[in-house]
């Protein structure tokens, strides 16, 4: 049977996740589970034998490492051929290739979270490019619900995948603070306290949050509170980093001192994005 159509739905952002019409063939083998977290989260980039080695066994695989790789890619394709009504011919053709050296997921037949969210924060970056915050505000905040919790959140890592967790998390935090500043600018200052306040205490070390909690809390009436949010990540960062905060939340400390709720004070020190990919696709295992 040729593979045709687009049944499969596949997720990394969140838990890992494998769906065909609706019905859930995620696999439960947790060797399977993490050779396909590595193929989905590299989708259509070759992913090397030798990385899903390293990835499964680390420094020191066993003898037996080559071969037991073939076989988890082997019931990787009959647990997809079974989940499609698809063959295994067909699912090795069409989905799940060998390639020289490794192994390539394709996409063209999938529909993949990771995909569908750099979609939608390339769209919202252009529309921050042409000065449309509003239609940033729709395509952001599109592309953020696309995830359901943190990148690979079931799936117990190793290097390859680590690092790959790492950059799409970070991705995801860069698309945050884009929104965030299109919602400043579009004046939505009390919208942003409830997940600014969370993402502050994730991130004690982050600068760009920090001080856009503490132009929201001014901007609300709150400037002993954004006073305080300044000292607290100062803190922050001499303690563990032995640094002071960068010149531009210096700059909207001392603003804020002013009582000046001109929004220029900060958004002038915020470049609109370039617009590019927030991460590789998919990185290079």
């Amino acid at each position: 049977m040729e593979a045709t159509g687009q049944p499969i739905d596949m997720a990394v952002l969140g838990p890992l996740s494998v769906r065909v019409h609706g019905v859930d063939w995620t696999p439960t083998a947790p060797k399977v589970r993490n050779v396909l977290a590595v193929l989905i989260a590299h989708a259509d980039q070759l992913v090397p034998a030798s990385s899903l080695s390293t990835e499964l066994w680390g420094e020191d695989p066993p003898a037996s490492a080559s071969t037991t790789v073939q076989t988890y890619i082997l019931s990787l394709r009959k647990h997809l051929a079974a989940a499609t009504g698809w063959s295994v011919a067909a699912v090795s053709k069409d989905l799940l290739e060998t390639r020289t050296g490794g192994y390539l997921l394709r996409t063209r037949l999938t529909g993949l979270d990771l995909r569908r969210y750099e979609l939608l924060a390339l769209r919202g970056r252009q529309a921050l490019a042409g000065g449309d915050d509003d239609g940033a505000v729709r395509q952001l905040s599109e592309a953020l619900r696309v995830w359901q919790g943190r990148a690979l959140v079931d799936v117990p890592v190793g290097r390859l995948l680590e690092a790959r967790r790492r950059q799409l998390e970070e991705s995801r935090l860069v698309t945050l603070e884009y929104l965030v500043d299109a919602e400043l600018r579009l004046g939505m200052h009390r919208e942003v306290l409830t997940e600014l306040a969370a993402l502050i205490v994730e991130n004690p070390l982050h600068e760009g949050l920090h001080a856009q909690y503490m132009w929201a809390l001014h901007l609300s009436g709150r400037r002993a509170q954004a006073l305080e949010v300044f000292h607290r990540v100062r803190g922050n960062l001499v303690s563990e980093l032995g640094l002071e905060p960068g010149a531009p939340v210096q700059r909207l400390h001392q603003a804020i001192l002013n009582a000046d709720s001109d929004f220029d004070v900060w958004s002038s020190e915020r470049r609109r994005p370039l617009v590019g990919p927030l991460a590789s696709p998919a990185g290079r295992p």
